[in-house]
């Protein structure tokens, strides 16, 4: 007779094996109730059932037949039983999980409207954005010529934030417009799975600087004393002699730098001087907009037509940096969130409690716990709809609640 630790690891070892099928049927009709019906079955149930499946298949009958409690082998065979209950039980516990969280209804935009898994978000917790980083290599676009190495390099080795509740389709979307804006790509397909992780297939810039000029538009260059952190797209005054002309910023150096000149700034040195990649890993530094660093330097902007002579005659000028205004949308972005709440976008499921019926019959604020801001339907936006606004299946909310609510509102509406 083998010692009793032996005896518990060969019944563990069996109960495995045996636990495999009971397991698999376990999760089976836990899945397949909970999905079909929306109801769980009883623990009790899979325990009689899964025992029943290991007597067919392994032998372990120990409850149908207690005199086997006595036998030789009463410590493996009582071990094993004990661990098919377990997987069968844990089994049936995935499947019924499964089954409630698994979409009644899969079609291809519901797919391209998931979010990041529940494990990336719950890595997040009291965070509001979240990192999207590329992985493997950057790959050539068919049909444009190949990425430089040094241009490969910087979009892998690169990471970007955005907010975290973003649906994936978005995040590809943003990700592609920050690609295409900061290396100046001809062309760029953008994939993000649930875990965060981006695929980017990329076309080097196919086209210089008339690319960047808006049409109707003349680019002029003049040499001007920069300040720090002139970006394209910025608007600027030009002073001469005998002008005074307003325009873009199509790109911008100073002596000594490579300013905005499409390629973004360089990793910030660190103080220990030594190398990259030796010791701790480096955090990434997140990717900026190309900007000058101030100084002498050569600022190209786009004008028009007319304007363009006075800046073509000038030797030199002067750069006054223009203020665009405060983005109105931003500062209510803060003001949401200093105050706790946040906003999404929600899509009317189809035979949802919200089908059919109107934005004061469905109680939002008393049932839901959100504000309606706008409502994008067939018959386009309604900005602060009443309570008669009628609903449909397909329409757009914009809603306004904590994070809570809206997780809720989301699970209980779309």
């Amino acid at each position: 007779m083998a010692s009793f630790p032996v005896e518990i690891l060969f019944g563990i070892y069996l109960g495995i094996l045996t636990g495999i099928i009971p397991g698999l049927v376990a999760w089976a009709l836990g899945f397949t109730f909970k999905y079909v019906t929306n109801v769980s079955i009883p623990g009790f149930g899979v325990v009689v059932l899964a025992l029943a499946l290991a007597g067919v298949n392994g032998g372990l009958m120990a409850l149908a037949d207690p005199t086997i409690v006595q036998g030789a082998n009463a410590v493996t065979v009582t071990t094993a039983i004990l661990v098919v209950l377990m997987i069968s039980l844990y089994a049936h516990s995935r499947g019924d999980t499964m089954g409630a969280q698994f979409p009644k209804r899969l079609s291809l935009r519901e797919l391209r409207e998931r979010t990041l898994s529940a494990d990336v978000m719950g890595s997040l917790a009291g965070r509001d954005e979240v990192r999207i980083r590329v992985v493997g290599e950057v790959a050539d676009m068919e049909g444009y010529p190949p990425l430089s190495d040094d241009l490969r390099a910087e979009i892998r080795d690169s990471e970007w934030t955005f907010p975290r509740d973003l649906r994936i389709s978005e995040l590809e979307e943003r990700l592609a417009d920050r690609l295409k804006t900061e290396f100046d790509l001809g062309d760029v397909s953008v994939t993000v799975d649930e875990g965060g992780r981006a695929a980017v297939v990329a076309a080097p810039p196919f086209s210089g600087l008339s690319k960047r000029v808006p049409s109707g538009k003349r680019a002029v260059s003049v040499d001007a004393l920069l300040p720090t952190g002139l970006a394209r797209n910025d608007e600027v005054t030009i002073i001469t002699a005998d002008a005074q002309v307003r325009g873009t910023v199509v790109s911008a150096g100073t002596d000594g730098s490579g300013g905005s000149d499409g390629k973004p700034d360089p990793k910030p040195a660190t103080d220990s001087g030594e190398d990259e990649g030796e010791g701790e890993a480096s955090v990434p530094q997140p990717v900026r907009a190309p900007t000058t660093t101030g100084g002498e330097g050569r600022l190209t902007v786009a004008v028009t037509r007319t304007d363009a002579g006075p800046l073509v005659r000038a030797d030199r000028a002067r750069v006054v940096v223009e203020s665009r205004g405060v983005r109105r949308e931003y500062e209510l972005v803060s003001l949401l969130r200093r105050a706790g709440r946040r906003f999404r976008r929600v899509t009317v499921g189809a035979d949802g409690p919200l089908d059919g019926t109107t934005i004061g019959v469905a109680g939002m604020r008393d049932q839901y716990g959100v504000a309606v801001m706008a409502v994008q339907g067939s018959s386009g936006w309604r900005l602060a709809p009443r309570g008669e606004t009628d609903l449909a299946a397909g329409d757009e909310l914009f809603v306004v609640g904590t994070t809570d609510r809206l997780d809720a509102f989301v699970g209980a509406v779309a």
